[in-house]
């Protein structure tokens, strides 16, 4: 039996989005193409690797097993076509990473720019994701490297398919105009009850943090700003118009705005995560090893 990588990616990838048209939109194929691959793959295994349920198909516990195993296998293609290409000594190829928005201005940016300077022939592709899409993104092979976040509540999911490295601590403070700046103390988020609160759109976990924070606090937060946009969000914040919850990270020095710790604090973890099951290529390393170089300097 000898496995097609290109079929090995449709079965990996029905594994990961769940339809055959969502498939064969990711590969630019027809679902009727990407259909018959498939048949070719199950004729090649002798297994039954795909069950038909109305119009629609689910994988087999044989689908779901070859599923895992052909994205360790197709890793490990990329890994090999990497190393001929490091042949000079120098590694080289690409690496994508994606990234939540304040850890790309803080962290990504920066090392891009380090890796153009120390590791030329690395070929950094950067995306904004927000940790609650980057998890499903790196297990689909959607990238490589994910900088992500949780907070220390127990409540990110353990996944032997993800290999996790630290980087750093980063505070939740609650943020305001520098006139509402008041004394240097933690502060309790009831004292904001009256407050207008700016906040991240619904659905995404600084939205989320906002809302059970201030409920925990007693009350029920009067949002007069959602934006996508950090930048926007502090703007409001630094005309008087609202304040809110941010990670350290977010909060941009160019706006003037003042930020107090809490009384009751509130950490989430940064780090960056790569696929468990397969060995990362040497470029992917070195953007690894700079991460954590990098983080360690934001709190020398």
């Amino acid at each position: 039996m000898r496995l097609n990588t290109s079929r090995l990616e449709m079965l990996h990838l029905l594994d990961s989005l769940g339809t055959v048209r969502a498939v064969a939109a990711a590969l630019h194929l027809s679902p009727s193409a990407v259909s018959a691959q498939l048949a070719v793959l199950e004729a090649e295994t002798r297994a039954e690797l795909l069950q038909r349920v109305g119009r629609r198909v689910r994988l087999t516990a044989a689908g779901r097993t070859l599923a895992r195993h052909a994205r360790v296998i197709l890793d490990q293609v990329k890994a090999a076509e990497a190393d001929l290409r490091d042949l000079s000594g120098q590694p080289a190829g690409p690496v994508r990473l994606a990234a939540f928005s304040s850890a790309v201005r803080t962290l990504v940016i920066p090392l891009a720019a380090r890796l153009r300077r120390t590791h030329p022939r690395i070929e950094l592709e950067v995306s904004e994701l927000d940790p609650q899409d980057s998890r499903p993104a790196l297990r689909r092979g959607d990238c490589d490297v994910i900088v992500t976040a949780d907070f220390s509540d127990g409540s990110a999911p353990l996944d032997p398919d993800v290999h996790t490295v630290p980087l750093l601590a980063d505070a939740i403070v609650l943020v305001t105009s520098q006139d509402q700046a008041g004394p240097d103390a933690p502060v309790d988020l009831a004292d904001f009850a009256a407050a207008a609160w700016s906040v991240d759109l619904p659905g995404t976990y600084l939205s989320r943090l906002v809302s059970s924070s201030c409920r925990q606090a007693g009350f029920e937060p009067v949002v007069a700003g959602r934006f996508s946009s950090y930048d926007l969000l502090l703007a409001h914040v630094e005309a008087g118009l609202s304040v809110s919850l941010l990670p350290e990270l977010a909060v941009d020095g160019r706006y003037r705005v003042a930020t107090r710790a809490l009384r009751e604090p509130l950490t989430r973890q940064v780090y960056a995560a790569v696929r468990g099951r397969s060995a990362p290529t040497a470029a992917a390393r070195i953007v690894l090893d700079e991460l954590r170089d990098l983080s360690a300097s934001l709190h020398a």
